[in-house]
């Protein structure tokens, strides 16, 4: 039986407010996609080494979904789909992206 968790009125509440609603376990960890976009290659190789050297799972890519910001970098992590640990590994990813002129683009998970 799944209970009911309120979230937060903004973006990630909306998204969690969605997935429970659809019927995800939200308390059942999973890799949950976090993308950060980048202007260039050389910003999106030292991002991406940050977290890479943390034990992360990173991927590269020139996407062009963003065209100010090219290049995306998605960093996966294991957890549940909390709001609060998803906003705050948001706050780090925004952190480290800005060194670079980077910010975050979005998350995303499958269903469990």
């Amino acid at each position: 039986m799944n209970r009911t968790i309120t979230f937060p009125d903004d973006e990630n509440g909306d998204v969690l407010r969605r997935m429970q609603a659809n019927g995800d376990d939200l308390l059942k960890p999973r890799d949950i996609d976090f993308t950060v976009v980048l202007p260039d290659e050389p910003a999106a190789l030292s991002f991406s080494a940050q977290f890479s050297a943390h034990g992360y799972q990173v991927k590269v890519n020139e996407s062009g979904v963003v065209d100010s910001l090219p290049w995306d970098v998605v960093v996966v992590k294991h957890m549940a789909p909390t709001h609060s640990g998803i906003t705050q590994f948001e706050a780090a990813l925004q952190a480290a992206a800005s060194a670079f002129a980077g910010r975050n683009d979005g998350w995303g998970c499958f269903e469990q």
